[in-house]
């Protein structure tokens, strides 16, 4: 038997159409007024609103139905049964796709009524973000919100559908699994049956889906939750979302393929509403070298030029001292072009200066190009040669009116001072067009970094990928000059997805291993299930994993992960929704077996 207040059609559905019919429609009352005796009450659902009207001089509408109308309040919860019908001339309303109708109310039921709101249910109410993460669910009843999960929704469907068009196979991995390499910012879970056993949340599937292509299943994709115990940031949470993949007998060019594919369709499908375009395509590639070389980062904005410039042959035989030092100690002297630069005032100057010892150089020197050639000022022109001067020029393009500034240092400091820079100018010129979505692939990366607490080494970016195969004599000779097939999706200056080739062969993981100062006997405990698997065959085999999240962020120019997650975490990892993470009793510590000891009091004090 239906219930009485069984909904007929949704509020936002209601078109010219439906006049003359009866119609039920459910839904939360976005606003009440009454205008002499009329109520006009704005009926919200997940698809729009639509108007009800409670008008005692109706037929259609009872005494009855009047008297209980004015007791509704704003996110009243109501099943409304009426006749639609045609709104008057001039009275319609073309910003609402139901706006040429409205439901004269003959039945009106209140399904739940509401308390006084903690905030309004609107797009242009500012709100502490802590209220509204207390208060989720009312927070995602606004227009926005909703917005943003049905696209969310409607995105994981579409990646879905491309998946299993090419062929892959929907897989779920084990959230219970074991401490990875990166043990300490996994999430650890008490074994009760033998204390002092623990699980953990997976910070990826990444072990498991290599096994998955040991078992033959050769195209494997699933749409991953994912836990990680770091510090929050604005495009980070603990708990995210990513689109795994793995193939086997597979190139890097055939997962870059795929994924780019992927990318290209997921967005162009979603432009009409998004107004997001691919900036270009197919996707540029740049090594690892080259992207730090002329951006300074692996993360690359491609959105506008601005590129460093190398000057060390500009500077060759300069007599400046700090550049002399810089380059004789292996240093780097690299230049960035300000257009327009030296007409700015002293204040931006000032400021640009302080960008940069935000980003780790010890200061900015610059040049101004003036009208006349070979005439400069600024804070080393007098230390520029007239030949430096010209090849300055040539060097870096600059024109009459630009400014050139250089950091000389580390490379690791000319390259972060420079990013710096130039993400800043970039956004201060207005050169960033926020409808581009710019993709681009950083390859070949470093197989091994230097380990800055311990001295040795550990892996620059995955330790299960696969070294080129140029390099494999290099574990011995030069371990920090091996290159690996790792590829990393960059869009708009932001890590998008990272992936890599495989280790297959058992021995090249042990190799891998052992550089990083792991013992047989680590090494057994750790992934001795793999290397086991390895041994059965296992084939060349590779994947990524694109971020979900940060899909939909850039999709919908948030700058906040949060913005695109039903029940997010706030900074710290905090649910002030359900008051986690929270105490637990004592008894269940006991059971677990173990103890809480305070943090030491520097920890504590953090």
């Amino acid at each position: 038997m239906a219930e009485s207040w069984q909904r007929t059609v949704e509020c936002g559905a209601l078109r010219e159409a439906h006049v003359g019919t009866s119609v039920t429609v459910n839904g939360w009352a976005q606003s009440v007024r009454d205008h002499g005796g009329v109520l006009f009450i704005d009926l919200r659902d997940r698809s729009g609103l639509v108007q009800i009207v409670v008008d005692p001089g109706r037929d259609v509408t009872p005494a009855e139905v009047h008297t209980l109308a004015e007791s509704v309040k704003d996110e009243f919860c109501l099943s409304v049964t009426g006749r639609v019908a045609r709104r008057p001339d001039g009275l319609q309303n073309p910003k609402l796709a139901s706006g040429a109708v409205e439901i004269e109310a003959s039945t009106l039921t209140i399904l739940n009524p509401s308390k006084t709101l903690p905030f309004l249910i609107e797009d242009d109410v500012t709100v502490n973000e802590e209220t509204r993460l207390k208060y989720r669910y009312l927070d995602l009843r606004r227009p926005s919100m909703l917005r943003k999960m049905r696209l969310r929704h409607e995105l994981v469907r579409a990646v879905r559908e491309y998946f299993w068009r090419e062929g892959f196979y929907e897989i779920e991995t084990p959230i219970l699994t074991k401490s990875s390499p990166e043990g300490a910012r996994d999430y650890l879970v008490p074994f009760r049956l033998s204390p002092g056993l623990f699980y953990a949340l997976p910070q990826a599937p990444q072990q498991f889906k290599q096994l998955l292509m040991v078992g033959g299943i050769e195209k494997y994709f699933q749409i991953a939750k994912c836990f990680r115990d770091e510090s929050q940031r604005a495009d980070r949470q603990p708990e995210f979302t990513q689109i795994d993949l793995e193939m086997a007998f597979a190139t890097q060019d055939d997962v870059l393929n795929v994924v780019e594919k992927m990318i290209i369709e997921v967005v162009e499908k979603f432009t009409e509403e998004t107004g997001k375009v691919v900036f270009q395509k197919p996707f540029p590639r740049f090594s690892y070298d080259e992207a730090i070389s002329r951006f300074g980062t692996d993360k690359p904005d491609i959105r506008f030029g601005l590129e460093l410039i190398d000057c060390a042959n500009v500077f060759k035989e300069t007599q400046f001292a700090v550049f002399q030092n810089a380059l004789g100690s292996g240093g780097q002297i690299k230049a960035i072009r300000y257009p327009g630069g030296a007409s700015a005032p002293r204040s931006q100057m000032d400021e640009l200066v302080k960008v940069s010892r935000e980003h780790g150089a010890g200061g900015l020197a610059y040049v101004l190009v003036e009208a006349t050639p070979g005439e400069m000022r600024g804070t080393i022109a007098k230390f520029l040669s007239d030949e430096e001067r010209v090849a300055l020029t040539e060097a870096t393009g600059a024109q009459p009116g630009d400014l050139v500034g250089f950091v000389a240092d580390k490379p690791e400091v000319v390259a972060k001072a420079l990013d710096g820079l130039r993400r800043f100018l970039g956004r201060k010129l207005n050169l960033i067009d926020n409808s581009q979505l710019a993709y681009c692939w950083v390859i070949d990366f470093p197989v091994f970094e230097k380990d800055d607490e311990t001295g040795g080494l550990t892996f620059a970016h995955n330790p299960f990928a696969m070294p080129q195969p140029g390099d494999l004599d290099k574990f011995d000779t030069d371990p920090l000059g091996m290159r690996a097939q790792c590829y990393d999706l960059v869009c708009n200056g932001i890590e998008f997805a990272s992936g890599a080739v495989r280790i297959h062969l058992p021995e090249i993981q042990v190799k891998v291993f052992e550089k990083m100062g792991l013992s047989p006997e680590q090494i057994q405990e750790r992934f001795g299930h793999m290397l086991e698997a390895f041994r059965f065959g296992a084939p060349p085999h590779a994947g990524m994993a694109p971020g979900l999240d940060r899909l939909v962020m850039v999709l919908t120019d948030e700058e906040n992960i949060r913005e695109v997650m039903a029940f997010p975490k706030l900074g710290g990892g905090r649910d002030p929704m359900m008051e986690a993470p929270s105490v637990v009793e004592a008894k269940q510590i006991e059971e677990l077996g173990l103890a809480i000891l305070p943090k030491p009091e520097k920890e504590a004090a953090l």
